[in-house]
């Protein structure tokens, strides 16, 4: 019950929020912070069950839902879906901390659409039956293209519509892919059902399973996003407002690569594996072409969401690589990087709210007149690109060792993309806070901005100097997916390789 509790009170939260705005415009702030706290409490049982859990579910809750068909609620918590769980209620009360100030036209309307936003995500990360799934990935959809087309900033109908189609596009070749698979099941079996654990089983011919693979593949590779997928993804995190941004890059990434690990390549193994060189070059290509694309950008926010198809380039390589190093890597890629490029944007926000303006050029030498600013500017820099001692440099240091084990010349080149971020990151700082001001002084960043990028700055270097936290908690998890893939093919045939080793 705990778990469905979990996805419930932000959508009850939300309606709340819309409806206090009656009584003020803080109010619905407020609600918000209410229901993510109430949420984040009740997470602490289901984190001191996980020590005792191991191989086994840590919560669960199942309901019938549409009996005729077999479709149930199933949802429940295993390390990994935990983990991303806490960093999505974690994201969800800094966007409501960094919203506080910049959204003052309909803030019940805003904090309504926040909260279902995040309920469809803790949904996404937490269902274990497929049309349930795909009912809380289509929820995250709408209020999340409202987010964008109301609170946005001028391109912003452009960014949400375009956002919609490629999502709503991926998700419909998902779905077609999800009723596929239960009419073969229902075939072979007798049995309807959409749940996963009774899907893992079913016996597919290569074209079939190669098939239903890409149809998820399609939704997965939209929302991490994949190369010739990503380009939504630019002008969403431009045109959408700072809490959007946070909740974009921090989140709804994730249920992309959540979904590979969890979905794609448990429930088609035999393709995944075919597909893997195909993979793996995506994923390698993708961290070259947004690192280059990110230092060829003079809009500091466009810039940043660059970042992201480079940074989640190492998830499609460490997923494809298969091995437990490799997905070890892409659970502390995607944690990392949901905390480093939220606080990015944070930042670029807060750059934009005093400045007015995004332009690169038309920015140098704040960090005289925000020194606060700047040396946060600083940390997050070098935490994205992958400086030792922080979560990002563990991150890509697993995906990079689990990838050599498959396929060398695709690692060397991966590895690239480090010394191209270290590029950018410095290239960014130095021409925005050093140099000559070319601006009135503008005030430095205030108390509560302080602080909640100071509660972003503390997990990313306690990753990043006791990894093993988060490693020990999916470790679990990982070790299932890893060993089911194994279990159909004990000679994994990657890039470049002969086989595991």
């Amino acid at each position: 019950m705990l778990i469905l509790l979990l996805v419930s009170i932000p959508i009850i939260g939300g309606i709340v929020a819309w409806a206090a705005e009656k009584a003020g415009t803080s109010w619905p702030r407020w609600v918000s912070i209410f229901a993510l706290g109430l949420d984040i409490i009740m997470m602490i049982p289901v984190l001191s069950a996980i020590p005792h859990s191991r191989g086994v579910w840590s919560a669960e809750f199942r309901a019938e839902w549409i009996s005729a068909i077999g479709a149930s609620i199933h949802l429940a918590i295993d390390g990994m879906s935990l983990l991303l769980v806490i960093l999505t209620l974690f994201l969800g009360m800094i966007s409501v901390l960094c919203s506080w100030t910049e959204i003052r036209e309909r803030v019940g309307f805003f904090h309504f659409n926040l909260l279902w936003t995040l309920s469809g995500i803790i949904g996404v990360f937490t269902a274990l039956d497929l049309l349930l799934f795909y009912f809380f990935w289509e929820l995250m959809l709408i209020p999340m293209y409202l987010l964008i087309n109301i609170w946005g900033h001028e391109n912003r109908v452009y960014a949400s519509y375009k956002f919609f189609i490629f999502t709503q596009a991926g998700g419909l070749l998902m779905l077609v892919a999800i009723l596929a698979l239960y009419f073969i099941h229902k075939e072979q079996t007798g049995a309807a059902t959409f749940g996963y654990a009774d899907l893992l089983g079913t016996r597919l011919s290569p074209e079939t399973g190669m098939l239903l693979m890409l149809g998820f593949f399609a939704a997965f590779g939209v929302k991490i996003p994949a190369l010739f997928l990503h380009t939504w993804l630019p002008d969403a995190h431009t045109e959408a407002p700072t809490a959007g941004s946070v909740i974009l890059a921090g989140l709804l990434l994730k249920t992309g690569a959540y979904g590979l690990l969890r979905f794609l390549i448990p429930l088609f193994p035999d393709a995944a594996r075919e597909f893997a060189a195909v993979g793996m070059l995506i994923g390698t290509a993708g961290i070259l072409y947004g690192a280059v694309l990110a230092f060829a950008q003079k809009d500091l926010k466009r810039l940043v969401a660059y970042t992201s198809i480079s940074h989640m380039g190492f998830v499609l390589l460490g997923a494809f690589a298969g091995n437990e190093l490799s997905l070890q890597g892409c659970v502390m890629q995607m944690l990392s990087h949901g905390l480093s490029t939220g606080a990015l944007f944070i930042i670029v926000g807060a750059i934009q709210e005093r400045l007015h303006t995004r332009d690169i050029g038309r920015m140098s030498g704040l960090w005289q007149a925000m020194p606060r600013m700047g040396g946060f500017a600083l940390f997050f820099g070098l935490a994205s690109l992958g400086l030792p001692g922080m979560a990002n440099f563990i991150a890509e240091f697993l995906v990079l060792i689990g990838s050599f084990r498959v396929s060398v010349p695709l690692t060397v080149i991966a590895s690239l993309g480090l010394i191209a971020s270290a590029v950018y990151s410095l290239w960014m700082i130095q021409r925005v806070f050093h140099g000559s001001p070319s601006h009135e002084t503008p005030p430095d960043i205030s108390f509560r901005e302080t602080m909640v990028l100071l509660s972003m700055m503390l997990p990313i270097l306690w990753l990043g100097l006791f990894p093993q936290t988060a490693l020990r908690v999916s470790s679990s998890s990982i070790e299932a997916i890893a060993q089911h893939r194994l279990s159909h093919s004990m000679d994994y045939p990657g890039p470049g390789s002969g086989g595991l080793r």
